[in-house]
């Protein structure tokens, strides 16, 4: 704002912009000539005196539209878990459904003008039976687009039950490929990337780095071994070498300073024999699998190995979200989640309100609210989604899954983001982010 002068001038006079007299003037005349046309707006019993007047002019105020609800359900499976090495890993009561609930306050700030009205149902329970039931509720209350926080035996009987009913799942923890591939469903969509894309973004950056020597530390669960193959595939996909594959067996009732050491290399058969000791093979990156966060923070921390950096599912780790992540309209986001919920938004709710969005997009942009027309909008290509990620985006339809730039991040900076330039690509060389994962060659996924 610019100040007034200080002299003795008198009033300072401002005018308009010429744009903004013009923009008025044709305001004005249009509205003149409408009034003059087309008789008064306003119905004669509301203003008598109207129609004894000449050369009045009438405006007419638009009315909101009828609103129609579009009710997206929240079925979150709360399941016991191992008890993580550090209590920052416990996540809050809230995850997910907040993210759900910043995306439901955006669709409704759309809505509102297209008459949509969005409502979020949530659903806890802990089991599958209870999760199915749970989803019969939410159906027969008028729920069709259900977000599912679950696992993957949960939501694949979520999807048999689903089966031939106006029902579209979207997944946002599960990780399993197999959800893709031979468990492939048409009913699920796939938000959170699979364990696949996670490796193949982190591998990309490790080799571009020329940090092409791991060391491979993993648990013993089922998870575990899943992101351990995950690894051991990308390594083999992009150029790098694991030099040795450690377990880390968790002891259960262990003491909690006992966790934490890089295991021993185990020696070969000719070693043992002759009880000599195999020297340690030489490493640039410590790669961790342990998705419970049980070991993994304290590793290297606590001896067994050359202290070197630390990357999978600690330190150096490939996710959909960052706190510290500022691009792309991301400091904003991350600013108004914090302000509304008092904690920084995690990976969990930033899916949960990507599928929200994606329900708020397709029925914006098909406003008839037909679920098979949403549905189809949804699944093909179309549907254009850009949750400050840099690009647009959309689902792959071979598998269902979203595809989307994998952030590599530090626990409180982004250093990265996947797709990383320069590696080769097969089906689709104009969509970059294919590289990551199972792309439509390989994919045998039939739906």
């Amino acid at each position: 704002m610019r100040k007034r002068s200080s002299g003795a001038q008198g009033p300072v006079m401002r005018f308009a912009k010429p744009s903004t007299v013009l923009a008025f003037a044709t305001l004005f005349a249009t509205s003149l000539l409408a009034a003059t046309t087309a008789g008064p707006v306003f119905a004669a019993d509301t203003d008598q005196r109207s129609e004894q007047r000449e050369g009045g002019v009438r405006f007419q105020v638009p009315q909101s539209p009828e609103m129609v609800p579009v009710d997206i359900g929240y079925l979150r499976e709360e399941v016991a878990a191992p008890e993580p090495a550090s209590r920052l890993d416990i996540e809050p009561e809230d995850a997910g459904i907040a993210g759900a609930e910043i995306g439901i306050k955006e669709n409704n700030a759309g809505g509102r003008f297209m008459g949509h009205l969005y409502n979020l149902g949530v659903e806890t329970v802990s089991s599958p039976e209870e999760a199915v039931a749970a989803l019969e509720k939410l159906y027969t209350s008028g729920h069709h687009y259900i977000v599912v926080d679950a696992s993957a035996p949960t939501l694949l009987k979520l999807s048999d039950w689903a089966k031939d009913k106006e029902i579209l799942l979207f997944n946002i923890r599960a990780e399993d490929v197999s959800l893709r591939q031979e468990d492939c469903r048409a009913n699920i969509m796939h938000v959170v990337p699979d364990r696949y894309m996670l490796a193949d973004a982190l591998a990309q950056y490790l080799v571009k780095m020329d940090w092409k020597n791991w060391l491979l530390v993993h648990g013993s669960s089922d998870a575990d071994l899943a992101y351990r193959d995950a690894i051991g595939r990308a390594a083999k996909r992009f150029g790098a070498n694991i030099v040795d594959i450690r377990e880390y067996v968790d002891v259960s009732g262990g003491r909690r300073d006992g966790v934490g050491p890089i295991p021993p290399a185990q020696p070969h058969k000719e070693a043992s024999a002759n009880k000599s000791v195999v020297p340690s093979a030489k490493y640039d990156v410590i790669v961790v699998a342990d998705e419970a966060q049980v070991f993994g923070p304290l590793i290297p921390y606590r001896g067994g190995g050359e202290p070197r950096i630390v990357a999978g599912t600690t330190g150096l780790t490939a996710s959909t979200w960052s706190p510290g992540h500022e691009k792309w309209g991301a400091t904003q986001a991350n600013n108004n989640f914090e302000k509304r919920f008092k904690r920084l938004m995690l990976p969990i709710d930033y899916d949960a309100y990507v599928a929200v969005r994606t329900v708020g997009e397709a029925v914006t942009r098909k406003p008839g609210n037909d679920f098979e027309t949403v549905s189809a909008f949804i699944h093909g290509p179309d549907l254009q989604l850009a949750p400050f990620k840099g690009i647009k985006q959309q689902f792959r339809p071979w598998d269902g899954q979203f595809r989307q730039p994998i952030l590599i991040a530090t626990e409180k900076v982004p250093v990265s983001v996947s797709p990383q330039k320069g590696f080769p690509h097969a089906s689709h060389p104009e969509i970059e982010v294919d590289t990551l994962g199972i792309d439509e060659p390989e994919s045998v996924c039939k739906m």
